[in-house]
C-alpha cells in the first residue's frame, strides 16, 4: 500500500505535485488545509483521503485525531505533536512544526512530512510517501517540491 502523506498545504498546492501521488492507494492530510475547497484538488486521485484538523482550520467536522490500521500498523493522524507518545499506536503522524521528521521515542516513531505549501525554518517545501509491504514492512520517503 502506498500512501501519500502531506500537511500544512495553508491554501497553497504547488504545481505539479498532486502527479507525484499517482499509483497512492490513499492521501493523509496532516492539518492546516485552510480553506476546505484545497482538497477538492486532491479529488482528481481518486482515492480515499483522511484529513485531520489544525489549529489554522476552522472545519469543526475533521477530528483532531484520527486512528488507523493498516498492513498490521497502527497509526495516529494528528496535526499538533504531543509532548509524550501515545500509547497504543506505533506511528505518530504530524504536522505544525512546517520541519520533516522521522523519530523514534519510546518505541513510537514520530513523522511529519514538512509542510507542502508553506516552507518554514529552513526546511524546503515537501510532503512524503509512506509505503507497507505485504509483510508489514513499512518504509517513509520524504521528497522535496
Amino acid at each position: 500500500m502506498r500512501i501519500g502523506v502531506v500537511a500544512d498545504t495553508h491554501d497553497r498546492l504547488p504545481p505539479g505535485v498532486l502527479g507525484q501521488f499517482t499509483g497512492c492507494q490513499e492521501i493523509w492530510h496532516l492539518g492546516d488545509v485552510t480553506s476546505p475547497s484545497i482538497l477538492d484538488e486532491f479529488s482528481v486521485l481518486g482515492v480515499p483521503l483522511q484529513v485531520v484538523r489544525g489549529n489554522c482550520d476552522s472545519e469543526m467536522s475533521w477530528p483532531l485525531e484520527l486512528d488507523l490500521l493498516r498492513g498490521g500498523i497502527k497509526f495516529r493522524l494528528r496535526h499538533i505533536p504531543p509532548v509524550l507518545p501515545p500509547q497504543g499506536v506505533e506511528v505518530l503522524l504530524h504536522g505544525h512544526t512546517h520541519v520533516p521528521r522521522d523519530e523514534n521515542i519510546r518505541n513510537v516513531r514520530f513523522l511529519n512530512p514538512g509542510s507542502l505549501g508553506k516552507a518554514n525554518k529552513g526546511a524546503p517545501a515537501g510532503y512524503a510517501i509512506l509505503t507497507i509491504e505485504e509483510d508489514g514492512r513499512m518504509t517513509w520517503e520524504q521528497h522535496r517540491v
